[in-house]
């Protein structure tokens, strides 16, 4: 193991010893490398808070400031760019014992790396509805459509969307009498990102859809899963948020 290897090691290590063979100029590294190990520390704290703002609010600063460290320690960042750092929180939030008692948490947390990567990824004009409107129905069933590149469809059985629309001050912060499981669609089809509570179906429905199943198809396999889907109900909702950029007719597949 290198030099370097071992250096980063200790800066997130739960022991507070500095690496072996490290020296100073004062013959007394512990502390000098205490202090950047401390500021390591907070660096990337300070970077988990910015990705999971409700995560931090729902748990409060100081419980996340502990989980943080938790995190840190046993998953160090593995590259120098922070944008995508702590995707696998959600993970380790599902086995985090102080956290046992909040099992929404994770998919909290998962819902904010979608907005995360909702914002950074590329741009692309969502579908024109008149596009649409042009096919003649019965090729209908066998369109297929091109996913807008920063959509992520998230399925929790905990009611997600409320949680976080609530933290954000979307909603009304009220109890949640309601407690069933929401899908979200997160897009970002112009400049802001948005996040859309999908109805019965909708998720199957969009999935599909993004995975290359054509209209019928991915229209059929919603219905398996939910007998409340209505397909009149999602092609609007799937039109209105920009969640597709594109459409091929059968004539173009060929």
């Amino acid at each position: 193991m290198t030099s370097q290897t071992l250096f980063s090691a200790a800066l997130v290590s739960d022991d507070p010893s500095p690496p072996q063979g490290l020296t100073a100029w004062n013959g007394a590294p512990d502390r000098r490398f205490g202090v950047y190990r401390n500021n390591v520390m907070v660096g990337l704290t300070a970077a988990l808070q910015s990705r999971f703002p409700v995560v931090e609010r729902l748990v409060g600063a100081d419980f996340f400031a502990a989980m943080a460290r938790a995190f840190i320690i046993t998953h160090p960042p593995r590259s120098p760019l922070l944008l995508a750092y702590g995707d696998e929180l959600p993970a380790f939030l599902e086995g985090f014992e102080p956290a046992a008692s909040l099992p929404y948490l994770a998919d909290v947390a998962r819902l904010e790396i979608a907005r995360s990567r909702a914002y950074h990824a590329a741009d692309a004009a969502p579908l024109d509805p008149a596009a649409l409107a042009a096919i003649p129905p019965a090729s209908l069933a066998s369109l297929r459509f091109h996913a807008h590149p920063s959509l992520t469809i998230l399925r929790s059985s905990h009611p997600v969307v409320t949680i976080w629309a609530m933290n954000v001050r979307e909603a009304e912060p009220t109890p949640i009498a309601d407690w069933n499981g929401e899908d979200a669609a997160i897009v970002r089809p112009q400049m802001l990102v948005e996040v859309r509570r999908l109805p019965p179906g909708g998720a199957v429905f969009l999935q599909s859809l993004a995975d290359g199943f054509p209209l019928g198809e991915a229209a059929a396999r919603a219905l398996q899963t939910s007998d409340a889907f209505d397909l009149s109900i999602n092609l609007a909702g799937l039109l209105e948020a920009g969640l597709f950029t594109a459409i091929e007719a059968p004539e173009e597949q060929s």
